[in-house]
């Protein structure tokens, strides 16, 4: 050791050969990583078809050949140098960067791994030519050639002289599903380029250019599947100089894992942590314990106020104003999945293409409280009343469904509030409706309540078929939303402590409450600062005075200092109103009457997120006619 650290040892430069193989290290992982630098060179070129043919999940060969403006034959040696590219010139290039592949490594990277062939012809040439290369020795042997418009790169032999690095493959199968899932990933983002991969020479995938919306959600639903179309909505809102569009899976298509999950930064796939957390912020309580949203999402953005050149492999970004781009995302996403209802879930996915999503101020104008700021927003609007039913009343009339003061007991945290009791009234004993007559005005969204079963489920009728309803999940929903209105409509107050706390906390994160302390003043707390490292708390807001202070603010400056808000305050509040909501929800065997049974579906029908409990369960199912022909064997 004493040896290797002996500060007479010489300096000396790396051989190209050395040099090239320690940046493959970092570019080449497996064969998904080649055929991603190689699909994205494609599709810089201008390319609209691309062909990969795969051999051994891309061990034994990899080729990718597309129809895009090719590379000259004095070029073609420097495509393979490194740091040799075409796409940048000086740093204002870089500082705008559009092309997918910039750095010019990669080319160089794999031919130091593998056995490399380039062959290539551009519009204008008479011929095309090729260039050969090996990891061994680097040379590259440049030939004459017969090839198309277009340029074809064959990779053999992936790490032969490396033995060291192929160990650490998986199986085939893995490999090649790994290999498979980057093409799908480009192939969402290019819609206007036609993939087709074979492997072992088995056609595996074929998608065409997609020119409309119905080609479009062709392919979708070929990568992510057509159950990810039927259940997913469609948005598009753009506003600041900010854009975004595509589709939203509802919370009940959740999957176990994330691996429907697809967003895009001017049509570059990446993985990004502001991104993840906003949309995670988004779908928070509408989403069940340990499940994951599905999306394919594209966000358009000026190329000068976003770093795409923060990683070799281009998989992370960087935004300029990080907090605006996360209040945006998690604004449209939060306001897209509070105006699901039961009628949209209902609509055919043709007819939920053509809803129109909100923009400006409604799609999603969030800072740290944009939940109270929209819950405020909507105390502004006139509310609908129902109209009682009267015994000559038609099908398409609406039902009295009012909340009076209850005799059990409050929750003990509304209780110590003395707030939201209204909200916890029973259902009111309304007399039984009358039977409606059939074909009588338009049948609502989840129907009319025929019965009621085991004291737990509503039977309804609509016009896709039956309906079944847990009554305590769904009315727990609706006096969840209730309960996040009327802390808009009172704001939080706070309880000063009889003893201040006293928090030590580092001086960046002594700066940032300095920096935010009107914003904790508005959620009821009150922070000092003592020190260069000590912070004072010296109030808490009142519904929260069991939670612990010191964590609580230590979480959220967290929060601030990672992505410039945080939604743990809110989301402790809604914790507790979820707990109001559930002890003030209608119980298990309460019967209900038809017209308490129809008035809680009217509700259901406009209230935000009604689909799922605040516990992420969904509140109701549909059994079309189909379904219910299929458990009888009707038609067979």
């Amino acid at each position: 050791m004493s040896e290797a650290l002996n500060s007479s040892a010489r300096i000396e430069l790396l051989s190209p050969r050395l040099a090239n193989q320690i940046a493959a290290g970092e570019v080449v992982e497996r064969p998904a990583s080649v055929i991603k630098e190689l699909l994205e060179n494609s599709l810089d070129s201008g390319a609209r078809r691309i062909d990969v043919d795969v051999e051994q999940a891309g061990v034994k060969l990899l080729r990718v050949r597309d129809d895009g403006s090719g590379i000259s034959a004095d070029d073609l040696p420097l495509a393979l140098a490194r740091h040799a590219t075409s796409k940048i010139r000086d740093l204002e290039d870089l500082e705008r960067v559009m092309s997918l592949g910039f750095r010019g490594e990669a080319l160089a990277s794999i031919s130091s791994v593998a056995r490399l062939t380039l062959t290539s012809r551009t519009r204008d040439a008479d011929q095309a030519w090729q260039v050969e290369t090996e990891g061994r020795d680097m040379d590259a042997r440049v030939q004459p050639a017969a090839h198309p418009v277009g340029t074809s790169v064959e990779v053999r032999d992936l790490f032969f002289n490396t033995p060291a690095r192929r160990k650490f493959l998986k199986a085939e199968k893995t490999e090649f599903d790994h290999l498979q899932e980057v093409i799908k990933r480009l192939a969402l983002a290019r819609f206007d380029v036609a993939f087709h991969l074979r492997h072992n020479g088995k056609s595996i995938l074929s998608l065409h250019e997609a020119h409309d919306d119905a080609a479009r959600a062709r392919r979708v639903a070929a990568v992510c599947g057509a159950g990810f179309l039927e259940q997913a909505l469609p948005i598009e809102v753009e506003r600041n100089g900010l854009h975004l569009w595509g589709w939203v899976g509802l919370p009940t298509f959740s999957r176990s894992q994330a691996d429907l999950q697809y967003f895009y930064v001017n049509g570059r796939a990446v993985r990004d942590k502001l991104v993840a957390h906003a949309v995670r912020q988004a779908y928070r309580d509408v989403l069940f314990n340990g499940r994951h949203p599905t999306f394919v999402l594209f966000f358009e953005v000026d190329p000068a106020v976003v770093d795409v050149n923060v990683h070799p492999t281009k998989h992370e970004v960087r935004f300029r104003d990080g907090r605006m781009v996360h209040d945006f995302l998690y604004g449209t996403l939060h306001r897209a999945l509070g105006d699901v209802r039961p009628e949209d879930q209902l609509a055919a996915p043709a007819a939920v293409a053509g809803m129109v999503r909100p923009t400006g101020i409604e799609a999603g104008e969030f800072g740290p409280q944009g939940e109270m700021r929209l819950a405020a927003n909507l105390l502004e609007q006139p509310q609908a009343q129902p109209s009682s039913l009267s015994a000559g009343s038609g099908a398409g009339a609406g039902y009295q469904y009012q909340y009076r003061p209850q005799a059990t007991p409050m929750p003990p945290a509304a209780e110590a509030q003395g707030v939201y009791r209204e909200f916890f009234a029973p259902l009111p004993d309304a007399p039984a409706s009358p039977t409606l007559p059939d074909g009588q005005g338009d049948v609502p969204p989840l129907g009319y309540a025929l019965a009621q079963l085991k004291g737990i489920y509503i039977l309804s009728e609509n016009a896709q078929g039956l309906v079944l309803v847990d009554m305590h999940a769904a009315h727990e929903r609706i006096m969840y939303e209730r309960l996040k209105v009327a802390m808009a409509s009172e704001g939080l107050s706070g309880q000063p402590l009889l003893v201040p706390e006293s928090l030590a906390v580092s001086q960046r994160e002594a700066d940032c409450a300095e920096e935010h302390v009107a914003w904790f003043q508005r959620l009821g707390f009150e922070l000092q600062r003592l020190g260069p490292e000590t912070l004072a708390i010296r109030q808490i807001p009142a519904l929260l005075k069991q939670a612990e202070a010191n964590r609580l603010v230590q979480d959220v400056l967290a929060d601030l200092m990672e992505y410039g808000t945080s939604d743990r305050i809110q989301a402790h509040l809604n914790e507790l109103l979820g707990t109001m909501a559930c002890h003030g929800a209608i119980r298990a065997n309460r019967r209900l009457a038809l017209a308490e049974m129809n008035g809680l579906l009217r509700d259901m029908e406009n209230t935000e997120r009604s689909g799922q409990c605040n516990h992420g369960r969904p509140t109701w199912t549909q059994l079309g006619l189909d379904d219910l022909d299929k458990l009888f064997l009707r038609g067979r």
